[in-house]
């Protein structure tokens, strides 16, 4: 019985690891070209290609191969369904590696990207509900182009520029309206529904979850940013009052 189950998810086991060295690969051969630059650096390029990869595939999944996720979770997987979950299983493997590694994470991004290979294992183990994981994968992978340009922009020394502003304002924008309203929905929908099973309904709360723990974080910093922006502007008004009103004095 236990040979029967191993042959039976084998396949699965083959791909997955495919995967993982393809991502692999691919941070090699990117540390090998851009040899000047340190390892996050080339880390997150990987992580930027994924998100785009990921983002891509799920939202034509999800709004063009169909099914519709919010009106049908919990239905068989697809063979599209199956390769998007694979990719982004062998990336989170990968990555999830690379954080241990180099300590570079604290525990709430682990925590993420361990539920989401939790996520992604249990849709491929179950062969179904893998039309809503698409989903969860492009709401939360469609702001990461813009943490990492975020990232990037801080390390040129060019994030406190018009550039940095408007990836922030797009991140915050995004995040609120497609993880935290869109999201809401699609909670609604896994829940309301008879078909997903009880641990993939109890998965997406505890995703959900940490959804609102990273925007608690975000609108701390929105708020914070804003204050800063508003003393730089009123301090300027006041320098740029006092130098025109000494010009007229002379």
């Amino acid at each position: 019985m236990h040979e029967l189950y191993l042959s039976a998810k084998m396949p699965l086991i083959v791909e997955t690891s495919c995967s993982l060295i393809g991502w692999l690969f691919l941070y090699v051969l990117l540390c090998h070209l851009n040899s000047e630059r340190d390892c996050e650096w080339n880390c997150r390029l990987v992580t930027l290609l994924h998100g785009i990869l990921i983002v891509c595939v799920t939202a034509y999944i999800s709004f063009i191969a169909g099914p519709w996720p919010f009106t049908h979770p919990g239905t068989e997987n697809t063979s599209l369904q199956i390769l998007a979950l694979v990719l982004s299983l062998g990336y989170f493997l990968f990555d999830m590696a690379w954080c241990v590694y180099f300590r570079t994470e604290g525990p709430v991004m682990l925590a993420h990207h361990t539920m989401s290979i939790l996520g992604i294992v249990l849709a491929l183990e179950l062969g179904e509900s893998g039309i809503e994981t698409c989903a969860v994968l492009f709401g939360s992978e469609i702001t990461n182009p813009l943490l990492q340009a975020r990232w990037f922009l801080k390390r040129m020394g060019r994030y406190d520029s018009l550039a940095g502003d408007v990836v922030d304002l797009l991140f915050i924008l995004l995040f609120a309206s497609v993880r935290i309203g869109v999201g809401s929905r699609m909670l609604y929908c896994v829940l309301a529904s008879p078909k997903p099973l009880l641990i993939v309904k109890v998965g997406g709360v505890a995703i959900y979850t940490l959804s609102w723990i990273f925007m608690i974080d975000i609108a701390r910093f929105a708020c914070k940013k804003t204050r800063v922006k508003y003393r730089r502007w009123k301090e300027q008004y006041k320098l740029d009052e006092a130098n025109g009103h000494a010009v007229k004095v002379k």
